[in-house]
């Protein structure tokens, strides 16, 4: 029976030849990423920026002038209309104002009743409301949640792994961030509580690459003594290589359906994914490997030295 290879069996790809290109690339687009957090900025949706966000279905094809005219007239703020699955789903968005949770509500009800009013047999199919002040509480909830999620990592990985592994994942996870968010202000996709799920998501995934490159390092320092680190370091990435490739192929190819035909809930979660499941695996090979390497062989030696005369010393 033939067997599908993404990768040889056994490789030996240079890629330590390649560390200073990879981590130069990897500022530059961090750089540019935070650049764009600020111009053009995100586009934060209704869970971070307050409003009414509703999905519609008509019963005929969507007349767009028309439904703008009428919701417009509303005197509720700016409209925006997207059509999304058929011509006959519309997803409407009211930008938040400086109202209070309970007008937002009551806004949301009158655009439901003329809704009713001026199309028959229209179908509201979703309906949230988000007030100013419950949109204030989700986004700085979601930037905790982040926050905790690097400081539990880094204590981990602190105590899993000697201290100079802990310092470059978490490097190498705050580059990935960066480049997830700008990511987001590139596309434009909405930027609310679904989208900072994928961030926690892409943390997750992006460490155990590492931690699994991490314990193939450890494990060859202990085996090879004299290899110098560089290539000691390669030899694990190769190791792993193939594992890697499949982990992420199998994550990328199950995102992709969600992506394209999950509907607008789960679209921006899914297409966070794609992006960070490419930055995540290619930052275990091309940055916080190299971090590891810029922390000096004699210390890692020195260390794993001890370790092992600690080990064979009689009792």
């Amino acid at each position: 029976m033939m067997h599908l290879r993404l990768v040889p069996e056994k490789t030996n790809i240079k890629f330590m030849k390649g560390r200073f290109a990879g981590l130069a690339t990897s500022a530059f687009l961090s750089i540019a990423s935070i650049i764009l957090f600020f111009y053009p900025g995100l586009n934060y949706g209704i869970d971070f920026k307050g409003g009414i966000l509703m999905e519609v279905r008509f019963e005929r094809p969507a007349d767009f002038p028309a439904l703008r005219g009428m919701l417009g007239g509303l005197d509720l703020g700016e409209v925006a209309l997207q059509e999304f699955g058929s011509p006959r789903d519309v997803l409407i968005r009211l930008e938040g104002s400086n109202r209070a949770d309970e007008a937002e509500n009551s806004a949301a009800n009158l655009v439901r009743s003329e809704l009713s009013k001026t199309y028959s047999g229209v179908e509201i199919r979703r309906v949230e409301v988000v007030g100013g002040k419950i949109s204030a509480e989700l986004f700085e909830s979601g930037l905790i949640a982040v926050g905790l999620a690097l400081l539990g990592i880094a204590i981990y990985i602190w105590f899993r792994f000697e201290w100079m592994f802990a310092l470059a994942a978490l490097v190498t996870l705050l580059l990935d961030i960066t480049k997830m968010i700008g990511f987001f202000a590139v596309t434009q996709l909405p930027f609310g509580l679904t989208a900072v799920a994928a961030i926690l998501t892409i943390i997750g995934y992006s460490i155990n690459d590492k931690v699994v490159v991490y314990d193939r390092m450890r494990e060859n320092l202990r085996k090879y003594k004299q290899m110098p680190l560089r290539e000691l370091i390669d030899l694990s990435i190769n190791d792993t290589l193939s594992r890697t490739i499949f982990t992420s192929m199998t994550t990328f190819l199950a995102m992709i359906p969600l992506a394209f035909m999950g509907g607008e809930a789960v679209e921006v979660f899914a297409l966070g994914m794609l992006f960070g499941i490419f930055v995540g695996t290619s930052s275990s090979v091309f940055i916080a490997a190299p971090l590891v390497l810029l922390t000096g062989e004699k210390w890692l030696r020195r260390t794993k030295t001890a370790e092992t005369t600690a080990t064979s010393a009689p009792a």
